[in-house]
């Protein structure tokens, strides 16, 4: 499927999330393809976690439109959001694997909580997803005997064990060495191709960024700075685009008596 043929499957629009007074998002505007790797990436503090949080409908827009597998998910109630969730795999950032339970427990969740699968079906679907993510014969290890990157292969099985159509993953390179990142990335590119699924990355990992992304989004202060191929973020002649991929620090101006008051004002 081409570029100009892809159905979209997320679209923002005019996306606004507040935390109190503070606004996180402002105005954000996406589009996933089918069948794509999006990757969203900026520094910390730009608002990646919360459009992650927003786009799974735990947290409320405060203004704005997402849609997503044809579903208006910031109306969407209880039950349309279980719906979706069902089509919808999600990778956290630490695993958050259950300690009490095995490997194969831990992947087995979605498909007993979703399905009506005798267990034998469960048995082979467990087995396939590991021998998938290169975890065959590590069923019964607890999630304390796992390194990082055993720990991040074993969400990503237990994401995709029900085929959704979507997948969400956060840092999937954060606490990894090189080599094991670079073999994460080279899994998630093999789901793409073998269960041709959509795949949303939210990272700050530039070289997991350009080896995985079909499209990139980059983020500042709650904006998007701008969507494109890899080759045209490299381009870009944006100075926030230039100073992120070369790592440059963030000029934080500040006036220092303003800053000695607010250190020695009572708070009111």
């Amino acid at each position: 499927m081409s570029e100009s043929t892809a159905h979209p499957v997320i679209e923002v629009t005019n996306l606004v999330v507040r935390y109190g007074d503070r606004t996180i998002l402002d105005g954000i505007d996406l589009t996933v393809r089918e069948g794509e790797i999006m990757v969203i990436i900026g520094a910390s503090g730009t608002g990646k976690s919360t459009l992650l949080r927003a786009l799974l409908g735990l947290k409320q827009a405060t203004s704005g439109r997402i849609n997503m597998l044809g579903t208006e998910v910031t109306t969407a109630g209880t039950r349309q959001l279980r719906a979706i969730r069902r089509n919808i795999g999600v990778a956290f950032q630490g695993g958050a694997l259950f300690s009490s339970m095995n490997v194969a427990q831990n992947v087995q969740l979605p498909l007993r909580e979703h399905t009506k699968l005798d267990e034998n079906t469960i048995q082979i679907m467990t087995r396939i997803k590991l021998d998938m993510v290169n975890l065959l014969g590590c069923e019964n290890l607890m999630p304390s005997e796992l390194s990082g990157g055993m720990t991040k292969r074993a969400a990503l099985a237990r994401a995709v064990i029900i085929d959704p159509k979507l997948l969400f993953f956060d840092e999937p390179s954060s606490g990894l060495d090189p080599i094991t990142s670079a073999e994460l990335d080279e899994l998630i590119l093999k789901l793409k191709e073998v269960m041709r699924m959509t795949i949303v990355v939210v990272t700050h990992e530039l070289e997991s960024m350009f080896a995985i992304a079909d499209r990139i989004t980059l983020l500042g202060e709650g904006k998007v700075i701008m969507t494109g191929t890899p080759d045209e973020v490299r381009a870009s002649t944006d100075e926030r685009v230039q100073n992120l991929l070369s790592r440059k620090p963030r000029d934080n101006p500040q006036d220092a008596d303003l800053h000695l008051r607010r250190l020695t004002s009572a708070p009111r």
